[in-house]
C-alpha cells in the first residue's frame, strides 16, 4: 500500500497513528519509509507493508518504481490546502500510467480535517472522488477520525480487484470457483 500525495498534508502523520497510534506534529519531510502493521479487516488477516513516499516534486523521479510495486494506494491531500488538492490530478495520472491501467485500488482523502481554516469543502471532494469511482474520507491524524477506516478501505479496494472476473481472448468474462485457489489465497496477503 503505498500514500501518495503533495508534500505537508500528513501522510506520515497518519501512517504512524495507524502504525504506533501516536501523533506526530512536527514536520519532517519524508523521502520514503516503510512500516508494517499486522490487522483484521472484516474477519481476516493481513499483514500490510506501507510505503510513505515523498510529495516533493524533487523525488517525482522515484515514484514510477514505488508505484508499480504498489497494490492499492492512498491518495491524500490536506483540507486546508486548496494547492494540495488540485495536484491531485498531477498523482492520480501518474498511478494510472505507472500501472498501466485506469482499474486501480485508490481511496481518496481529506487530511487534517480537524482544523477550522478549510479550502477545500468536503462535498467538492465527495464529488471528485465520485466522478473518479474511488472510496472518500475526511481524516485526521490528530484525532485518529477515519484514518484506520482509509486504510482498511484500501484493502477491500484490494480485495474487490482481484474477485474481478478476468477476461478471456474474446473479451469474456471467466467466472470464478468458489474452491478456487485465487479466492483461497485472498486470506492472507502482504499489500506492497
Amino acid at each position: 500500500m503505498v500514500l501518495v500525495g503533495p508534500s505537508g498534508v500528513g501522510k506520515s502523520s497518519m501512517t504512524i497513528r495507524l502504525v504506533q497510534n501516536r501523533f506526530v506534529d512536527e514536520y519532517d519531510p519524508t523521502i520514503e519509509d516503510s512500516f508494517r502493521k499486522q490487522v483484521t479487516i472484516d474477519g481476516s488477516s493481513y499483514l500490510l507493508d506501507i510505503l510513505d513516499t515523498a510529495g516533493q516534486e524533487e523525488y517525482s523521479f522515484m515514484r514510477d518504481s514505488y508505484m508499480r510495486g504498489g497494490e492499492g494506494f492512498l491518495l491524500v491531500y490536506s483540507c486546508t490546502s486548496r494547492t494540495s488538492f488540485t495536484e491531485l490530478n498531477v498523482f492520480r495520472d501518474q498511478i494510472i500510467r505507472s500501472k498501466d491501467t485506469d482499474k486501480v485500488p485508490i481511496v481518496l482523502c481529506g487530511n487534517k480535517s480537524d482544523l477550522s481554516q478549510k479550502e477545500v469543502l468536503k462535498a467538492e471532494a465527495e464529488k471528485l472522488a465520485a466522478s473518479w469511482g474511488y472510496p472518500f474520507f475526511e481524516t485526521s491524524a490528530l484525532t485518529r477520525m477515519n484514518v484506520e477506516e482509509s486504510f482498511f478501505e484500501v484493502v477491500r479496494e484490494i480485495e474487490r480487484a482481484k474477485l474481478k472476473p478476468k477476461k478471456d481472448d474474446h473479451g469474456h468474462d471467466i467466472p470464478l470457483r468458489k474452491n478456487s485457489s485465487q479466492l483461497k489465497k485472498l486470506h492472507h496477503c502482504t499489500l506492497l
